[in-house]
């Protein structure tokens, strides 16, 4: 569907700016008008869509809203892990077998996360060696593409500031071009809705004579019969 063109009655260069009571009155027909007119109800057709946030992101939200601090990250598996110390060697044998069992339980947690540390490290290490290879390169060509990016949208801005400035000067051209015929019309209206004035009083001056001169013929008609 074609956008109808918008035509505005304004004329910017040529009209002269409105007073402060010319906008405080314009501004209270506006607010009046305004008032009259009651708020569109909600579309009964698309109903308002209920979000829905995975647990974790609801469990943080409502964190959130009870105002309740965050906590703060486990940083212990990332430590130097520490062996449970060895079983003594005066035990016996019940209490070897038991103290063993208990012993290797002891000793899976720390085995665990040293072996977290390892592989944390291990990945840690291996990314700072990309890093060090291939970041320089990575991080120019990045600075490139955005440099770039960054020329063609000025670019686009000047040209659209350069569109405005011409646009700007052909209206003003052309409201200049005419700006004394309008002045001209202008005043001729408002000698024309001045004359039509003058005539309307001149009329109703004419009719109240009329009617003065009526009443007085009536007057002298009845004095003279009487």
């Amino acid at each position: 569907m074609a956008v109808p063109p918008a035509y505005h009655e304004s004329l910017p260069y040529i009209d002269p700016e409105p007073s402060s009571e010319a906008l405080s009155a314009a501004r209270a027909l506006i607010a009046a008008e305004q008032s009259t007119f009651s708020p569109p109800p909600p579309s009964s057709s698309t109903p308002p869509q209920e979000p829905s946030f995975s647990p974790a992101i609801a469990a943080e939200l409502a964190r959130i809203a009870s105002s309740a601090p965050s906590q703060p990250l486990d940083l212990s598996r990332y430590e130097a892990q520490e062996l449970p110390p060895p079983p003594t060697k005066k035990s016996t044998r019940s209490k070897k077998t038991s103290s063993s069992s208990s012993s290797v339980e002891a000793s899976r947690q720390p085995l665990s996360n040293a072996f977290i540390s390892s592989s944390y490290l291990s990945s840690r290490a291996q990314n700072l060696s990309l890093l060090d290879s291939h970041g320089r390169n990575a991080w120019l060509l990045s600075n490139y593409h955005l440099e770039a990016e960054l020329r063609s949208l000025e670019r686009d801005l000047a040209a659209t500031k350069r569109d405005m400035d011409l646009l700007n000067a052909a209206r003003a051209s052309r409201q200049n071009e005419v700006k004394g015929e309008m002045q001209g019309l202008e005043q001729n209206w408002r000698e024309g809705v001045g004359r039509v004035l003058e005539t309307e009083i001149a009329v109703q001056e004419l009719r109240q004579q009329i009617r003065q001169e009526l009443r007085s013929r009536a007057a002298a008609a009845e004095h003279a019969t009487a």
